[in-house]
């Protein structure tokens, strides 16, 4: 095996290794987006959250994390949709915002 394919191999693994990290922490922000949106008695609409921005970003410690923004759309009403946003920092939420919106 030559260095060059050890290199391919690396990079592949790492992206693999990053997607896969992804894949936990947008599960996660789920969970915490279905909670708050059970706690304020609104629907989630589509069940999901999309990734809007992702960024390298240093924690309370200093240690550098990815930085995660997720859109969902929810309605208070069933008749208009309004956004909200997740944003985790590594594997934690830090905040999950939700636009005004009709009672």
């Amino acid at each position: 095996m030559e260095l060059q394919d050890l290199f391919w191999l690396s990079l592949v693994s790492f992206v693999c290794l990053h997607w896969w990290q992804g894949q936990k922490v947008r599960e996660t922000a789920l969970r915490a987006t279905r909670k708050r949106c059970e706690e304020l008695d609104v629907q989630l609409l589509d069940d999901s959250v999309g990734l809007r921005a992702i960024w390298l970003k240093r924690d309370l410690r200093g240690s550098l994390r990815f930085w995660r923004s997720y859109q969902f759309e929810f309605t208070a009403t069933g008749e208009n949709r309004y956004r909200g946003r997740v944003v985790t920092l590594g594997q934690q939420i830090e905040s999950i915002e939700l636009d005004a919106h009709r009672f």
